[in-house]
C-alpha cells in the first residue's frame, strides 16, 4: 500500500516539475516575445501608409461587437453558473472592449465623430473595468436566483 501511495506521489512530483518548467518556458517566450515586438513596431511605424483603402469595413467592426457580446453572454451564464471559467470570458471580453474603443478612437475623424467615439469610449472602458473585477474576484460559487430569507 505505500509503495503504491509513492508511486503515485513520485508521477505527481515529476508532473509538478514538468509543469513548472513549461510555465517557466511559456513565460520566457513572453517575455522574449514584448522585447522582439519593438523593433517590429519600429519597422511597422517607418513603412505603413498613413491612409488607406480597407474592404469589409463594416464586417469588421461588426465582427468586434459580436467577439464583445458573445464575451458579455458567455461571462454572464458561466458566471450565474459559479463556473471559475467565467473569468477567463471576463478576461477576453475586457480586451476586445479595449480594442474596441481604441479603433474606434483612432479610426475616427475629428469633431462629431471623434466625441461619439470617446463616449462609446467611456462605456467601453466601464465594460472592461467591470470585466477585469470579475476576472480577478474570487469565490466564483453559484449565484442563486432568488435570495433566501438571510439574504435579504
Amino acid at each position: 500500500m505505500l509503495d503504491r501511495l509513492a508511486v503515485v506521489q513520485t508521477r505527481q512530483t515529476r508532473r509538478t516539475k514538468r509543469m513548472r518548467r513549461l510555465k517557466r518556458w511559456a513565460l520566457i517566450l513572453l517575455g522574449s516575445s514584448s522585447v522582439l515586438l519593438v523593433p517590429w513596431m519600429v519597422v511597422l511605424a517607418l513603412t505603413l501608409p498613413t491612409k488607406t483603402e480597407v474592404h469589409n469595413w463594416s464586417l469588421a467592426w461588426i465582427g468586434l461587437d459580436v467577439l464583445m457580446a458573445a464575451g458579455c453572454a458567455a461571462t454572464a451564464v458561466l458566471g450565474l453558473r459559479g463556473d471559475v471559467r467565467a473569468r477567463l470570458t471576463a478576461s477576453a471580453t475586457a480586451s476586445v472592449a479595449v480594442l474596441d474603443a481604441w479603433f474606434d478612437i483612432t479610426t475616427s475623424p475629428l469633431g462629431t465623430a471623434l466625441v461619439e467615439a470617446l463616449a462609446s469610449a467611456v462605456a467601453e472602458a466601464g465594460l472592461a473595468a467591470a470585466c477585469v473585477y470579475l476576472a480577478l474576484s474570487k469565490g466564483w460559487g453559484r449565484i442563486p436566483a432568488h435570495p433566501g430569507p438571510a439574504a435579504r
